[in-house]
């Protein structure tokens, strides 16, 4: 039998925080128990926020951490291609149409849905796309692209729905709800996500599948940030004819008034912490990994 495969996948976008320590250290603890391998994976298709000197940063706080991982290390952005062609399998399907209303404009055609009553939301509190551009006649979806007219590729959810039943997923974690076990996934409480844009063939959603299969990722260690967004995945893997990991989700490390860190939340962060003299079993401690 195979080793099992784990992955830490940050961004480039910001320095490390107590939360991306606490996520690393239980993915490179559990490929040690579980005599595993531990991939590295940067995710930096946001080629505006992403720059060269975080993903040096990310390098030097994991080894610090005593974090060890296998190269090379997959970058999102030299793999475009393996995005490309996911996203024209799910356009084969007929599964995806392009929406060009700018986030100004879906804005106003919420505020205008909810004089009625309120719009419904996703899990992580965003509105669900107020939209019809999937009625939009073929030949005017093709006169705006030529135009030049943004736009972001989203997945017709309705459809995608109708062809998988009865979705669920393998939680070795817990969700927020303390769910556990044989999850069911909902992802029709997403509305129709966006799964590419006019200049990134790719979205998170889209990306993560894509790269874990590739990667042969078989066990997802990450936030319970993240636990409903597997609704979409597993309904994404099932189109795609990709593999399922197990997951595990872990509670997140939270600040003094109870509020999910963030990369702008200085004083937790990795560089702040190693400079004031913590080390990187009191980093450890800090996170509850004594």
């Amino acid at each position: 039998m195979a080793p099992p495969v784990f992955r830490f996948a940050p961004s480039p976008n910001g320095l490390l925080h107590l939360g991306h320590a606490y996520s690393a250290l239980l993915n490179f603890d559990r490929a040690r128990e579980t005599g595993g391998r531990l991939l590295l994976r940067i995710e930096d298709i946001d080629a505006t926020r992403c720059r060269p000197e975080f993903e040096t940063a990310i390098d030097e706080d994991l080894a610090w951490l005593g974090i060890a991982w296998e190269t090379p290390v997959r970058r999102q952005s030299e793999h475009l291609s393996d995005y490309r062609a996911a996203l024209e399998r799910l356009s084969a399907l007929g599964l995806v149409y392009p929406a060009f209303e700018s986030r100004a404009e879906i804005a106003r055609l919420v505020d205008a849905r909810e004089a009625d009553g309120l719009w419904p939301r996703d899990p992580d509190g965003a509105p669900l796309y107020p939209g019809d551009a999937k009625s939009l006649p073929a030949d005017e979806r093709a006169r705006l692209i030529d135009t030049g007219v943004p736009y972001a590729l989203r997945l017709d959810m309705a459809a995608a729905c109708q062809r998988v039943a009865g979705l669920t997923w393998n939680e070795l974690g817990e969700g927020p709800d303390g769910e556990h076990g044989l999850v069911p996934a909902r992802p029709e409480a997403w509305g129709d996500v966006i799964v590419a844009r006019k200049e990134t063939p790719t979205s998170y959603h889209l990306s993560v599948v894509v790269d874990d299969a590739l990667q042969g990722v078989s066990e997802v260690v990450r936030g319970q940030d993240l636990f409903h967004a597997t609704s979409v995945h597993c309904l994404l893997q099932v189109l795609l004819g990709l593999p399922h990991p197990v997951y595990r989700h872990h509670a997140l490390i939270r600040d003094g008034e109870g509020r999910k860190l963030s990369k702008s939340s200085r004083s937790t962060g990795l560089r702040e912490l190693r400079n004031a003299g913590i080390s990187p079993a009191g980093i450890r401690r800090l996170v509850g990994l004594g």
